[in-house]
């Protein structure tokens, strides 16, 4: 057998550092989080990635905070916004027995509606959010964060030359401060935020914008 020289020894230790260096980033990798081509994360202390040129995709499904959404390079992810929660839609019964009145119920409770008028409030903000995000292309800033693994994951959407998406829906009153919080990309505290949108809810109530309307009757 012919001995291997230092450049051949050299080149095979090479070829193992590198491999090894291969396994642990691929073993590192999650899983769930789709691939991703955005524009890396927004700010130097940022964990989202953030995507221009994002689209409204038309689905029996979405609804005022829950929706699908077309990336710039053509796939499709379904999108739930942090902080707000919008009434259900419709009344819903299951394959499996259950259905979705207790929700509604719940959602018409923290409005002071009754559940009929939590579901047409449900229907106003979905068809709010339909307007705000099928006028033009918008910006989508995620985590790819999937606490259910049901492959929804939380965002922050910011419609073209607009305020936050969750912002506009709580100032007219179509949604309830009542999910999951985080962080804003530019550093914003969730709770210095919070107190911003809690503001924005008692200015709701105050003027009977929406829901806060409805309750009044």
């Amino acid at each position: 057998m012919a001995r291997r020289g230092p450049k051949g020894t050299w080149r095979a230790v090479l070829l193992l550092v590198v491999a090894a260096v291969l396994w642990l980033a691929d073993s590192q990798r999650d899983p769930a989080r789709p691939s991703s081509r955005g524009s890396g994360p927004t700010s130097a202390t940022s964990r989202y990635e953030q995507f221009t040129g994002c689209r409204l995709e038309d689905h029996r499904q979405n609804d005022g905070d829950s929706f699908r959404v077309r990336f710039p390079d053509g796939r499709v992810e379904q999108l739930r916004l942090y902080f707000v929660d919008a009434p259900e839609s419709a009344f819903r019964s299951y394959a499996n027995g259950e259905d979705n009145h207790d929700r509604i119920a719940d959602q018409a409770r923290d409005f002071g509606t009754t559940a009929q008028q939590a579901v047409e409030i449900g229907k106003q903000a979905k068809q709010r959010t339909h307007d705000l995000l099928s006028r033009a292309p918008f910006t989508v800033h995620t985590r790819w964060d999937d606490p259910f693994g049901d492959r929804r994951y939380h965002a922050l959407i910011q419609p073209a030359g607009g305020p936050w998406l969750h912002e506009s829906l709580v100032r007219e009153g179509l949604v309830r401060i009542h999910t999951k919080p985080a962080d804003l990309p530019d550093g914003t505290s969730a709770n210095e935020h919070l107190r911003d949108l809690r503001k924005l809810e008692e200015a709701a109530r105050r003027q009977g914008t929406g829901a806060w309307g409805m309750s009044r009757r």
